[in-house]
This record gives structure tokens, C-alpha cells and sequence, in this order.
């Protein structure tokens, strides 16, 4: 999979056939996104992310080649900002699921914003 590739066909149709609101969806993709790209962070940089630093998030993607063409450094700063963003919900998937962010899948982090949902519209 290329880098530059926001969502497989497949994972964005999973994602459309979950119980979530568009907003909650979007969330969700970009949680998954981030997910990949914290993914190869912690691999290039051999650090786990969950110790990950929000420099070390925002130098990778400075200096991704795939970012660099998509837009300007206002653009590179706002995707840092998303990724780093999505580190909240994916630590607690993981704490709830009991196993380390770099295991995490998609399916995990799919049903968990479900999840989520399903608690605040029971809370309304």
C-alpha cells in the first residue's frame, strides 16, 4: 500500500456500513489513517507509539514525500495536528482491548467508535 492512499476501498466500505454518524465516519478514517501512519513512524524511528513525541509525529511528516506533494506547510501542520489528535482514541482502544497500539486493526477501531456512539446516544 502506498503511502499517500487515505483508505483502501475495502476499509472505507467498512467503515460506511458501521452504525456512525458522517461526522463520527470521518473521525473514524482519520483515526485508521493515523493509525497507519503512526504505524510506520514507530518503525522507521523503532519507538512504540505510545511513546511517541509530538516532534517526532510532526518531523515525519515533514518530511514525507507523499505530504510534501499534497500541500503547503499550513497542510503538513493541520495532518500533524490529526495524527497527533488521534493518538487519544487510539490509546484508549488499545488500554480497553488490552494489547499494544501497533497491534490494533481496523476492525478494533471500527467497532470502538460504535461503541462510542451507541454510549452518547443512550446518554441523549
Amino acid at each position: 500500500m502506498q503511502s499517500a492512499e487515505f483508505l483502501t476501498p475495502e476499509e472505507c466500505a467498512e467503515v460506511d456500513k458501521a452504525l456512525l454518524t458522517s461526522h463520527d465516519k470521518f473521525t473514524t478514517r482519520v483515526t485508521i489513517y493515523a493509525l497507519r501512519s503512526l504505524k510506520q513512524i514507530a518503525q522507521k524511528t523503532d519507538i512504540p507509539i505510545a511513546t511517541l513525541q509530538s516532534t517526532q509525529i510532526e518531523e515525519w511528516v515533514y518530511q514525507d514525500e507523499s505530504l510534501q506533494k499534497a500541500g503547503d506547510s499550513d497542510f503538513r501542520r493541520f495532518f500533524s495536528q490529526l495524527v497527533i489528535s488521534s493518538l487519544k482514541p487510539l490509546k484508549r482502544i488499545a488500554r480497553e482491548a488490552d494489547i499494544d497500539i501497533e497491534r490494533l486493526t481496523i476492525a478494533q477501531v471500527i467497532i470502538w467508535f460504535e461503541k462510542e456512539a451507541k454510549k452518547k446516544l443512550e446518554k441523549n
